[in-house]
C-alpha cells in the first residue's frame, strides 16, 4: 500500500479518492447492499474508509449503475458486492452471528466497474 493510507480517515469524498488513487492508493473496493440501498467502502492497510459527500455523510445509492460508472471513471476496475442481512430469527429460536467484515468480503460477489 502507498503512504496515502496513513492519512485516510473514516470518510473520503470522491475528489479526495481521485487524489489518493493518483498517488498510489489501491484499496479493496466493497459495495455493500442493505435492502436495496448501496454504500461504498474502501479497505486498506489501516482499516476501512467510506465514500462520503462533502458534508462527511455516507453516500448512498439506489443501484449499482451509478457506482460502476463513478468508480470506473476513476480507474477502478472491480470490487466485491457484499450484503447485510439478518443472521438469525429469534421468533423461531434460530440463533446466528453477524458476519465479520472479512467474512463478508470473502463470501461476496466480484463485480466489475468497466
Amino acid at each position: 500500500m502507498a503512504d496515502i493510507d496513513y492519512s485516510l480517515d473514516r470518510h473520503i469524498t470522491l475528489k479526495a479518492l481521485a487524489h489518493a488513487l493518483s498517488h498510489g492508493f489501491s484499496p479493496i473496493v466493497e459495495v455493500e447492499s442493505m435492502d436495496g440501498i448501496y454504500t461504498v467502502r474502501f479497505h486498506h492497510a489501516n482499516g476501512a474508509t467510506e465514500l462520503s459527500d462533502d458534508a462527511g455523510m455516507t453516500r448512498t445509492f439506489l443501484g449499482t449503475g451509478e457506482i460502476r460508472e463513478m468508480l470506473g471513471d476513476l480507474g477502478l476496475t472491480h470490487g466485491v458486492l457484499t450484503w447485510s442481512d439478518q443472521c438469525g430469527d429469534e421468533m423461531i429460536g434460530v440463533e446466528g452471528h453477524a458476519m465479520t467484515p472479512e467474512e463478508m468480503l470473502a463470501h461476496g460477489t466480484r463485480i466489475s466497474f468497466r
